[in-house]
């Protein structure tokens, strides 16, 4: 098993109770193994021509760098955001039991 199939997707939403269903739903799915979250974080953005400085939850999901256009679809789906944040960071190296553990409680893609 190599290292490189495996990445992080960072969510972000301005709802962390919403957050919180959308990571059990993709957990229940298969398409991550697990969601990390932060309930506060603070993101300034710029968006149709004004900065913005606004609360807001993320979480760090683990998963296969296979599933990440699942979750992408999925939040398309399911996200309250018309551009959700979804980002897949490479894993390059881990804790060997802690990735056969990712890889058993995800799906193939």
């Amino acid at each position: 098993m190599e290292n490189t199939e495996f990445c992080e997707v960072v969510v972000t939403a301005d709802d962390a109770g919403w957050l919180a269903g959308f990571t059990r739903t993709l957990v229940e799915e298969r398409l991550a193994a697990c969601g990390h979250s932060v309930q506060q974080i603070r993101s300034i953005y710029r968006l149709q021509g004004q900065v913005h400085d606004e609360p807001e939850a993320r979480v760090a999901l683990h998963t296969r760098r296979s599933l990440v256009p699942a979750i992408v679809a999925r939040a398309g789906e399911l996200h309250p955001y018309d551009v959700p944040c979804v980002l897949a960071l490479a894993v390059v190296d881990g804790n060997p039991a802690y990735l056969e553990w990712l890889a058993a409680e995800t799906r193939e893609a």
